[in-house]
């Protein structure tokens, strides 16, 4: 087998699966594509979200390594403040990351219930957030019903809730709608984000409070 053949069956190879152009005498060139499916197309972005976020996990413990592990010393002469900052950090970026995940995946389920006319996913998810933060610091407080350490109520408010919520893309949707002339809908947004965020933070104290009285 010659190597002009050799390369004329890898051309062919990959002509087939969509790679290349394919030209023929008296023709123009075609370009052979497969259109991907949506599902595949979801997965992909879903993928390189979790690859960002996987990223972006192992720069911050990094940069925490370097900001406190390495001034230090050595890592066996780390002082126990030094350590406990450390993982505290730590723990807190994870849930940061979980939580945006989260979120994330919430917009986009919310977006394709409702059209995306109306930020009602952010509202949701701020609402949601408020509840479970609500719930979790009464649950886990001084009289809580659940005895946890300070790093995991840390992990938990500040890390998931922190990224799960959204004050950014609530404050960016409401001026979208104040720019597109939509007054009564931006102002909807308001309103309804901070009775309903409010309402939802005392509903989780409230129901947070009846278990720690449960005996």
């Amino acid at each position: 087998m010659t190597y002009l053949s050799v390369l004329g069956r890898v051309a062919m190879m990959h002509a087939s699966a969509g790679l290349v152009d394919v030209r023929t005498p008296g023709e123009k060139v075609r370009r052979m594509s497969v259109k991907e499916p949506v599902v595949d197309r979801s997965r992909a972005r879903t993928r390189k979200l979790l690859a960002g976020v996987s990223a972006f996990a192992i720069g911050a413990i990094a940069l925490l390594w370097r900001l406190i592990v390495e001034p230090s010393g050595r890592a066996d002469t780390l002082t126990a403040f030094d350590a406990k900052a450390a993982a505290l950090y730590m723990w807190i970026a994870i849930g940061s990351g979980l939580g945006g995940i989260a979120r994330f995946w919430f917009s986009g389920v919310a977006a394709r219930l409702t059209g995306g006319t109306f930020p009602w996913g952010t509202i949701a998810i701020n609402v949601l957030g408020s509840f479970v933060i609500g719930l979790f610091a009464m649950l886990t407080g001084p009289d809580g019903r659940l005895f946890v350490s300070s790093t995991t109520r840390q992990f938990v408010m500040v890390g998931i809730c922190g990224g799960f919520t959204t004050f950014s893309s609530f404050s960016l949707q409401t001026l979208n709608l104040l720019n597109d002339g939509e007054w009564a809908q931006a102002l909807g947004n308001i309103g309804g984000s901070v009775v309903l965020c409010s309402t939802a933070v005392w509903a989780g104290h409230a129901v947070a409070a009846s278990f720690n009285v449960m005996k």
